[in-house]
């Protein structure tokens, strides 16, 4: 075969593949708050990664102050302060962390108003005051394990009750369960547990009744109830791959998508029935390919949401009020 004849073959094949490739999804947009957060110019942001509302309404974004998730990782941490705290106006009201997080992941605010952060390159979880005060480390800085005292990469927190529910994560594909005190009481998603298997546990949240999985490489929602046992398997549309889920009252349950099958970054948010069925879809990407990725959401108790876009350095408000559903039918 000639090398001409190879050359046809192989574009016509491309193009093909191309005609047969699923296009990007098409979704409706609503409106996002362009006023809000308020950044000052001497502010440091960059790569933003997870965000949390606390019970006064402030709204916690941790980032990675311009570092990029490049691997191997280094081991220095960050110079910058990595958290910020917002007041329900969008003004920076505090930011602290600096020269304590190498490659932040997660960020979670319990019931006391504490915030917990996951460290992937650090291999461990932190826990923080409201001010920044480090009260505990969890796990061996720099050693990756799959035990009480280890973690693979953990990504995200959860708290049911006096239970801490690390989605750990990266490496490990478990839900590792602590008491307060740090002390362990065990682990879903090993082989061969009810739980099932996860790849890639990426969010994790709770309503109290059941718990709610962003099962990222799976390309699904994993739901268990509190006993870890399974009680739904959610894929949308069959669309894409969830980074993080949270309920939103009622059963029903906020979702963002930032990748779509083929590998594509973006944003795509889902209102989720009790059911598991999907009831509305909104894009809350930037244009382009790669703009976004959609990484994780919080909710606060004024209606409103906020969603993590690593790529766009943003963090995006809107009012749910403006996510038409069927609930009150």
């Amino acid at each position: 075969m000639s090398k001409q004849i190879a050359l046809v073959i192989l574009l016509a094949a491309g193009a093909l593949a191309s005609c047969n490739a699923q296009p990007r999804e098409q979704a409706p947009r609503i409106a996002i708050d362009s006023q809000w957060p308020e950044l000052p110019e001497d502010a440091v942001f960059g790569q933003p990664s997870a965000v949390d509302v606390d019970s006064h309404g402030h709204v916690f974004v941790l980032h990675r102050a311009g570092r990029e998730w490049v691997e191997p990782f280094t081991t220095e941490a960050i110079a910058q302060p990595t958290v910020f705290m917002f007041s329900p106006e969008g003004a920076l009201l505090a930011r602290w962390a600096a020269d304590e997080l190498v490659m932040p992941h997660g960020l979670s605010i319990d019931d006391e108003d504490d915030i917990w952060i996951t460290d992937v390159a650090r291999e461990q979880v932190l826990r923080f005051s409201h001010d920044g005060i480090l009260r505990s480390e969890w796990g061996v800085r720099g050693q990756a394990g799959q035990d009480g005292e280890h973690f693979g990469r953990p990504a995200d927190i959860a708290f049911l009750g006096d239970t801490v529910l690390i989605a750990d994560g990266y490496t490990n594909n478990r839900i590792a369960r602590f008491d307060r005190e740090g002390n362990f009481l065990g682990q879903w998603g090993e082989e061969g547990q009810d739980a099932g298997e996860f790849d890639l546990p990426h969010g994790i949240s709770t309503d109290g009744e059941r718990i709610f999985v962003a099962d990222r490489e799976n390309a699904r929602i994993s739901v268990l109830t509190t006993d870890g046992e399974p009680a739904g398997e959610w894929r949308g549309l069959e669309r894409g791959h969830t980074y993080s889920v949270k309920p939103l009252g009622g059963g029903w349950s906020l979702a963002v998508e930032g990748r779509d099958m083929l590998d594509r970054n973006g944003a795509i948010m889902r209102v989720y029935r009790p059911d598991g069925t999907v009831e509305r879809s909104f894009d809350l990407g930037l244009e382009g390919d790669n703009a976004s990725l959609g990484h994780d959401i919080a909710l606060d108790r004024a209606g409103r949401a906020y969603m993590i876009d690593v790529y766009g350095n943003r963090v995006i408000r809107f009012d749910l009020a403006g996510v038409e559903t069927d609930r009150d039918e």
